[in-house]
C-alpha cells in the first residue's frame, strides 16, 4: 500500500512517500480503508523532533486520525462492521496510509447525515473544543476569549461558546485569518501590539496559542476567571502557573477528562455535526503524497480552518 514515511526528524521534506506492506485485522480487530488523514500541529512538532509528549521510535508512518471504511475485520469481531463508515485514532501512528488495522473498539461509526471529511475533522477538534467547553463551565453572558480563532479547534470553540449563550471575541493572527472567523461577536488580530485593548476583560479564555499571546490573554482575566491550556501554536506554553493563576482567582484547565469521559466528547461531537449544530472548516486538502505540503502550509501559518490528507 501507498504510505508516508519519517525515518529522520527535520522540516515537511523528510516526510517521504513510498511502499509499505498491507497490515491485516488481528484479533478484536479491524481494517479501514482510509479515505480522510487528519493533520495537526502537535504531528509537525513530532517530524521535526521538538520536545512534546509523543515520543516514537523511527522509521514510523506518522499520523494519528483517520476515516474511511472497514473493509475486514479480525476474530471475535461482529462481521457486520464491514461496510461501515468510521473514524478513528491509530494510537499515534500509522495514519498517513491507505490502510490502517486499529482496535475495533476505537471506531466511532459516522452518523448518515455526516460526511467523512466532516467526521475526520471534528474526531479530534471537535471532542478537544466540546471537552474544552464543558471543563471551563461556559455559562450566558459570559465573555469568552478564543485564540487562534480561525483554526481547527478555535472555530469550533466559537460555535458551541456562542451556542452556550457566551459573548465572543475571536482572536486570530493577521486580517486574512481574522476574516476567516466567522460567528464570533467581535474578532481581533493578536499580532497587532495593542490587541487586548480592543478585548477587555473576560471570564474565560482558550489559549491554542500559548506563549506571548496565551500570557497576555491570562492578564483579561477576571476573578474567578477560567482559563484552558490546550495548545502552543505559538512555539511555547503561556508562561502562566498554578501560583499565578491562584494570586489572580483563576482556574486553569489543562485536561478534559480520561478515556470515558473523551470517548463521550467525540460522539457528542459528531452527533453535533449530523445535527449541523457543529460546522469545521475544512480549509485545505493535499494528496497523501503531498504530506511534506501539509506540513509546510501548517507551519507558515498558512492554513485556515482544518488540513486533510487524501490517499
Amino acid at each position: 500500500m501507498r504510505a508516508v514515511w519519517l525515518r529522520e526528524f527535520g522540516g515537511p521534506e523528510v516526510l517521504v512517500p513510498g511502499e509499505a506492506p498491507d497490515p491485516v485485522a488481528g484479533p478484536g480487530q479491524v481494517l479501514v480503508e482510509v479515505v480522510f488523514v487528519n493533520t495537526t500541529f502537535v504531528e509537525t512538532q513530532f517530524r521535526a523532533g521538538a520536545p512534546g509528549p509523543f515520543r516514537a521510535a523511527l522509521p514510523l508512518i506518522p499520523g494519528n486520525g483517520v476515516g474511511g471504511v472497514i473493509s475486514a475485520v479480525g476474530a471475535g469481531v461482529d462481521p457486520g462492521l464491514a461496510g461501515q463508515r468510521v473514524v478513528t485514532s491509530t494510537g499515534g501512528s500509522g495514519g498517513y496510509a491507505e490502510r490502517v488495522a486499529v482496535d475495533a473498539a476505537a471506531v466511532f461509526e459516522v452518523p448518515p447525515a455526516l460526511s467523512l471529511d466532516a467526521a475526520v475533522a471534528v474526531l479530534a477538534d471537535g471532542r478537544t473544543a466540546t471537552g474544552l467547553v464543558h471543563a471551563t463551565r461556559v455559562r450566558p453572558g459570559d465573555r469568552v476569549l478564543v485564540e487562534a480563532a480561525a483554526g481547527g479547534v478555535g472555530g469550533l470553540l466559537v460555535q458551541l461558546a456562542k451556542a452556550a449563550g457566551a459573548f465572543v471575541i475571536g482572536a486570530a493572527g493577521g486580517p486574512a485569518k481574522v476574516a476567516r472567523v466567522p460567528g464570533a461577536d467581535l474578532v481581533v488580530d493578536y499580532l497587532r501590539p495593542d490587541w487586548t485593548s480592543s478585548v477587555g476583560s473576560v471570564d474565560i479564555v482558550f489559549d491554542g496559542v500559548g506563549g506571548e499571546i496565551g500570557t497576555a490573554a491570562f492578564g483579561l482575566l477576571r476573578p474567578g476567571g477560567r482559563m484552558a491550556v490546550y495548545g502552543l501554536a505559538g512555539g511555547s506554553w503561556a508562561e502562566v502557573s498554578e501560583e499565578d493563576a491562584a494570586a489572580r482567582g483563576v482556574s486553569l484547565v489543562r485536561s478534559i477528562g480520561g478515556p470515558a469521559e473523551l470517548r463521550a466528547f467525540t460522539e457528542s461531537a459528531l452527533a453535533a455535526a449530523a445535527e449541523g449544530r457543529l460546522v469545521p472548516v475544512i480549509g485545505q486538502r493535499f494528496p497523501l503524497e503531498k504530506a511534506a505540503d501539509a506540513h509546510a502550509a501548517i507551519e507558515s501559518r498558512a492554513a485556515v480552518g482544518k488540513t486533510l490528507l487524501v490517499p
